[in-house]
């Protein structure tokens, strides 16, 4: 038996990078490949090198609305617990989620709606600096979100719309790509809240490493 070498975490995530960018058979824009890796990396899934879509200025965006101090607005807490603490301090940037919060389950009940729903509009509340919505699991969330947005009354610097599922999430991303300004969106049923958390993770990277 070929004995395993273990290694640092560092050299294990190293090596890793360096399988995935070997394997994959696209070559993507030098600024999306980050991006694509750490949720190949996530997921173990090439299948995101077709998937994943960016819209023209996303990285661009992303880049200023980090610069900026962005908040990342999460639809789970798992989400939010997979944003890398320390890349936030760094760049200035914090990260929440509404979902869990007592005066969202109440007017979610309320109204007969799903909390993902009321997140979102609490969360459109937030004015004060740039807004990265990061939507891995509730089409609900990126639903009502597309609606703000034609609203009038949200206006974020990048939507993450990755929901994973088999109700209204094909629908939800194909409505967050006609509205959203600037998205990065994982077409069809594949995503969830860890690929989410990658890709937010990918984007403070760019910015700390």
């Amino acid at each position: 038996m070929k004995e395993i070498q273990y290694r640092k975490p560092e050299d294990i995530e190293k090596r890793s990078f360096e399988i995935i960018r070997r394997e994959m058979r696209t070559n993507p824009p030098p600024e999306q490949l980050p991006v694509m890796m750490r949720v190949i990396h996530t997921t173990a899934d090439f299948e995101y090198e077709q998937s994943l879509r960016f819209s023209a200025g996303a990285m661009t965006a992303a880049r200023e609305a980090i610069r900026q101090g962005a908040v990342f607005i999460t639809d789970t807490n798992m989400a939010l617990s997979g944003i890398n603490k320390k890349a936030l301090q760094q760049t200035g940037c914090s990260a929440v989620c509404y979902m869990a919060e007592e005066d969202v389950a109440l007017e979610a009940a309320r109204r007969g709606v799903t909390r993902a729903v009321v997140s979102m509009e609490k969360a459109a509340a937030v004015q004060d600096r740039p807004l990265i919505f990061a939507i891995g699991n509730a089409p609900t969330a990126l639903l009502r979100l597309a609606d703000l947005i034609s609203e009038g009354n949200v206006s974020p610097a990048l939507v993450i719309g990755v929901p994973v599922g088999f109700v209204n999430v094909i629908e939800s991303k194909e409505q967050i790509m006609k509205t959203a300004g600037e998205y990065i969106v994982a077409e069809g049923r594949k995503g969830g809240s860890t690929v989410a958390a990658a890709i937010c993770n990918a984007l403070l990277y760019m910015q700390t490493r």
